[in-house]
Order: structure tokens, then sequence, then C-alpha cells
């Protein structure tokens, strides 16, 4: 008989970047990840956010959400 020994790492910290042109479409992404993490049991631990805007006067937002176990 075979047997397959399965072992489990959870995560424990987690950090992501995000990009947009708008903060509408930002923070929809951001609110997506957060749900597939708490899948995982991870929740938002810290949000750090800014914009920029370049030579033609676009704007464009970046974000760094770091996300730590339960």
């Amino acid at each position: 008989m075979i047997y397959v020994n399965f072992q489990f790492d959870l995560i424990e910290d987690k950090i992501e970047f995000f990009e947009a042109n708008n903060l509408k479409t930002l923070q929809k992404k951001i609110e997506s990840q957060i749900d597939e993490n708490r899948a995982i049991l991870l929740r938002v631990h810290s949000v750090s956010h800014q914009m920029h805007v370049n030579e033609n006067g676009q704007t464009y937002f970046t974000a760094v959400v770091h996300f730590k176990k339960k």
C-alpha cells in the first residue's frame, strides 16, 4: 500500500501591488483581491497609495496592500 503525505503551509504575510488610471478601478482591483485573500484567511494589515501625474497631465494611481494571517 502506498501512502502519500500532504503538508500544507499557510501563508502568513503577503504583499500585493496594484495600479490603475483612476481611483474607482484601483478600488475594484483591491476589493477583488481582498475577497480572494479572505478565502486563505488573510486580512488587510496596511495600505499605502500614491497618485502620480505624468507630463501630459494624466493621473496614475498605485497601491501596496499588506495582507497578514488573521
